[in-house]
């Protein structure tokens, strides 16, 4: 299966850094999401991702906007790394990757490493962007703004 525009977002449930479950379902309806997958904790990239979504995270709050990182990392290693980067917004520990495989996130870089994609997704649960780009982790940033601004131009 691979999320794809127009898709509505499917139902999975995960442990967020606080070692509390996260279900998707909390929050159709009520917000827009940006769901990003990432490679690695405490990884280059990752962190330039992570620091990114951090320094414009109040800009996709006041659009009502939910970030939420995904990784295989364990709910430790999110503790460590949120704590670490100051990082405001959910975290979730995907260590079976099954929430990679429900999303069809392909690998990056040569299938070594686990795939950078961000998906956005409007308050009704529908899948607006999907943005895969392994190489330039900050683009995402900007790209998943873009969507979130245009969310509410269209309303």
């Amino acid at each position: 299966m691979t999320i794809e525009l127009g898709d509505l977002l499917p139902h999975f449930t995960a442990l967020d850094a606080h070692g509390n479950t996260f279900d998707s379902r909390d929050y159709v309806g009520k917000k827009p999401l940006v769901i990003y997958f990432y490679p690695k904790d405490n990884t280059p990239g990752c962190i330039e991702q992570a620091c990114g979504f951090r320094d414009r995270h109040q800009e996709f709050k006041d659009l009502e906007a939910e970030i939420i990182g995904v990784s295989s990392d364990s709910v430790d290693s999110h503790v460590a790394f949120a704590k670490q980067y100051q990082l405001p917004f959910i975290l979730l520990s995907d260590g079976d990757k099954s929430i990679r495989k429900l999303f069809g996130v392909p690998s990056g870089l040569l299938g070594i490493l686990p795939g950078r994609v961000t998906y956005v997704v409007d308050k009704e649960g529908k899948v607006i962007l999907v943005f895969d780009n392994s190489i330039n982790a900050t683009k995402h940033i900007s790209k998943a703004l873009e969507a979130i601004k245009a969310i509410g131009s269209n309303q």
